[in-house]
């Protein structure tokens, strides 16, 4: 599946935004000045007639002073069982690249597995993350690269690697192809939601 696959984005993004806003009770053109984006823009966003590019939204984010994830998931209802289909799950766009949940999001427990997919050169960032938990690495193909504190980890294909989250880590794909990992989070605190520290995903540099 191609990665860019506009069909596996499953939200929309026009609503979603027009909710937000709303909420927070700001015009089109108020929001505009906040983010720095016109206000025409922002309409035909809102109007479903154009499709926000994820730096875009990380300048929407800012205004509203909410995650970029807000535009991808609204609280859904926690459940003991959680059977969710291939062509159902949450798939949410990164910087040159593609989060997918596999339940967490809906499960009424400590554990949020989800999958990333990455285009050659993409990394988590310059800066290290930080949270509660613990952290399963499985890289499905490609290569990944983890830095944990002071030490690097080259995963392959069929590598794993498990550690405590409140290590400072990062990762970033070092090959030349596409790579694709399970990552699993478990034990972490209730109320976080430490899969999110892993959708803000940005080129090697840092930037958008």
């Amino acid at each position: 599946m191609d990665i860019y696959d506009k069909e596996a984005v499953s939200v929309n993004i026009s609503e979603r935004l027009r909710a937000l806003r709303e909420e927070r009770d700001l015009s089109i053109r108020a929001l505009g000045r906040l983010s720095g984006l016109s206000a025409n823009a922002l309409s035909v966003i809102e109007r479903g007639l154009s499709s926000p590019s994820v730096s875009t939204l990380y300048k929407i984010a800012v205004a509203l002073e909410i995650p970029v994830t807000a535009f991808f998931e609204e609280t859904p209802p926690k459940q003991d069982v959680v059977f969710i289909r291939s062509a159902e799950r949450n798939r949410i766009p990164l910087h040159r690249g593609l989060w997918e949940g596999l339940g967490g999001e809906h499960y009424d427990g400590l554990i949020e597995p989800f999958m990333i997919t990455l285009e050659a050169g993409t990394s988590s960032g310059r800066f290290h993350m930080t949270h509660s938990g613990h952290e399963f690495v499985l890289c499905l193909r490609g290569k990944l690269e983890y830095e944990i504190g002071d030490h690097a980890y080259l995963l392959e294909s069929g590598d794993a690697l498990l550690f405590s989250a409140s290590l400072e880590h990062k990762w970033h794909n070092p090959g030349n192809t596409v790579t694709s990992a399970l990552i699993l989070i478990a034990g972490f605190r209730p109320g976080e939601s430490p899969s999110q520290y892993h959708i803000a995903s940005r080129d090697p540099d840092g930037t958008e």
